[in-house]
C-alpha cells in the first residue's frame, strides 16, 4: 500500500480537518434530531455514551484519511459494526464511515484498496443485516440497504477519481517525455549537423591549404630563374583559394537565414576540375571508370566527391609528386572508388622544382606502422557509414597506399 504520510500540504491537511469536524457535528447532530423524534431508539448515552464516542470517533478520523486510507477506513468500519451491532440509532452515524470508503478508493492503490474496500463493504453488509434481523417495523430495514448501496457507489466514486487522476498524471508523464525526446532529437541534429559542417569545412581547407602548401614551394624554389612557372603556382594559389572561399560561403550558408549564397555541394561532376588542380600540384593523376557513371543521388555523389578529394589531397600532404590511379566502378547498386598512389618516385630534391614532400603517409610511417590514422580517413569512413557504405585504407605492396570505397546507391541516410 502506497506511504501516504508527510504527502500533502498544510493547505489540505487543513481541509481535511475541517472536513472531520464538518461530519462529526452532523453525525452527532443529525442522530440526536433522530433520536428526539423516534423515542423507542437506544439513547447515545447507554454504556458510558459510548454510541457518541463511536459518531466522534468515526466522523473524527477523517482528518487522516489521505495519509492512511485503509487504517481510517478500518476504523471508521469498526465503529460502525458496533454502533449498529448495539442497537444504537440509525440518524446520520454513517456518513463518516461513506467519506472514509471514499477515501480509500481515491488515495489508494488501485487493485489492492479494491480488494479490501470490497472485502470492508461485505464484512459490513452481513453485520448490518444480522444487526437488523429484528427490527421494527420491518420497513426500517431499508436503511440497511441503504448504507450497502451508498458504500458501494462512494467506492466507485472515490476509484473513478483516483483513475482519472492517473490517466492526468500519465498524461503529463507522456507529454513530458515526448518534450524531453524532441529536445535530444534536436540536440542530436544540431549535433549532426555541426559535425557535417565541421567535416565538410576540413576536406575543403585541408584540400586547399596542401595545393597552396605545394605550389608555395614551388614558387620559393623557381621565382628567381623561372618566373614563368611561379607565376603559374601563383595563379594556381589564386585559383584554389577562390575556389575554396566559394566552398566554405556554400558549406555555411547553413548557418544564415537566407539562401543567396548557397551553392549545391560538389559532385563526382567537378571531378575533372579537382583532378587538374591535383595536376598543377606535382600528381599524374589518371581517372579510369569501367562504363560510364548512372545519375548518382546529391549525398553519394557528395561522398564520393570528397572521398577522391581528401584521398588526393592525402597525396600531396604526405608523399609528394607521385602517380595516383582514380578509379570509379559503378556496380548496379553499389559505386566503388579506388584511389591508389604509387608513393615516393625518388628524392624530391632531384627537381629544384618541386618542394620536399613529407615522408609520412596518413595512417603513419610505414617503417613503423605506430602511429594512429588520421583524421581525414576516419572522415571518409564516417561518410561510408552514414550512408551504409564500407571504406578500407591500407598499404600496398609496393610501397603506395591506396583508399577504396564502397558506396550504396540507394544510400541509408544523407547526411554527409
Amino acid at each position: 500500500m502506497e506511504d501516504h504520510a508527510g504527502a500533502f500540504p498544510l493547505r489540505v491537511v487543513a481541509q481535511d480537518v475541517v472536513l472531520a469536524l464538518f461530519v462529526t457535528v452532523m453525525g452527532v447532530q443529525g442522530t440526536v434530531a433522530f433520536v428526539a423524534n423516534h423515542a423507542a431508539a437506544r439513547p447515545l448515552t447507554d454504556f458510558g455514551n459510548l454510541g457518541y464516542v463511536l459518531l466522534v470517533v468515526s466522523g473524527l478520523v477523517v482528518a487522516v484519511r489521505r495519509r492512511w486510507p485503509v487504517p481510517v477506513a478500518g476504523v471508521a468500519a469498526l465503529a460502525s459494526l458496533v454502533y449498529y451491532g448495539l442497537s444504537f440509532p440509525d440518524g446520520w452515524g454513517w456518513l463518516g464511515l461513506f467519506v472514509a470508503l471514499y477515501s480509500l478508493a481515491a488515495y489508494g492503490d488501485g487493485r489492492r484498496s479494491l480488494v479490501i474496500a470490497a472485502a470492508g463493504i461485505t464484512a459490513l453488509a452481513a453485520g448490518w443485516l444480522l444487526a437488523a434481523a429484528d427490527i421494527q417495523p420491518r420497513a426500517a430495514i431499508g436503511w440497511v440497504f441503504f448504507r450497502i448501496g451508498a458504500s458501494v457507489m462512494c467506492v466507485a466514486l472515490g476509484e473513478s477519481v483516483r483513475s482519472r487522476r492517473v490517466i492526468a498524471a500519465e498524461a503529463v508523464a507522456r507529454a513530458e517525455l515526448a518534450e524531453r525526446t524532441r529536445e535530444e532529437q534536436a540536440r542530436a541534429r544540431a549535433d549532426a549537423e555541426r559535425l557535417r559542417i565541421a567535416r565538410e569545412v576540413h576536406d575543403t581547407v585541408a584540400h586547399a591549404i596542401a595545393i597552396i602548401n605545394v605550389q608555395s614551394g614551388v614558387t620559393a624554389h623557381v621565382l628567381d630563374k623561372r618566373p614563368e612557372r611561379a607565376r603559374d603556382a601563383l595563379r594556381v594559389i589564386e585559383q584554389t583559394s577562390s575556389r575554396a572561399l566559394q566552398e566554405m560561403r556554400a558549406i555555411l550558408g547553413v548557418l544564415r537565414d537566407d539562401d543567396d549564397d548557397r551553392r549545391p555541394y560538389p559532385g563526382l561532376e567537378a571531378l575533372d576540375e579537382l583532378t587538374a588542380k591535383a595536376r598543377d600540384a606535382g600528381l599524374d593523376v589518371t581517372v579510369e571508370a569501367t562504363s560510364p557513371a548512372p545519375p548518382l543521388p546529391s549525398a553519394v555523389g557528395s561522398a564520393a566527391y570528397r572521398i577522391v578529394q581528401e584521398s588526393i589531397t592525402n597525396v600531396i600532404r604526405h608523399v609528394g609528386p607521385t602517380r595516383v590511379t582514380v578509379a570509379l566502378n559503378p556496380g548496379t547498386d553499389v559505386l566503388e572508388i579506388r584511389v591508389t598512389d604509387q608513393g615516393h618516385r625518388g628524392d624530391p630534391a632531384d627537381d629544384p622544382a618541386r618542394p620536399r614532400a613529407s615522408a609520412r603517409h596518413p595512417v603513419g610511417n610505414q617503417a613503423d606502422g605506430l602511429a594512429a590514422p588520421g583524421r581525414g580517413i576516419l572522415g571518409m569512413r564516417e561518410r561510408c557509414e552514414l550512408l551504409g557504405g564500407e571504406l578500407d585504407a591500407k598499404p600496398t605492396l609496393d610501397g603506395g597506399f591506396e583508399v577504396t570505397a564502397w558506396l550504396p546507391l540507394a544510400p541509408a541516410g544523407s547526411s554527409l
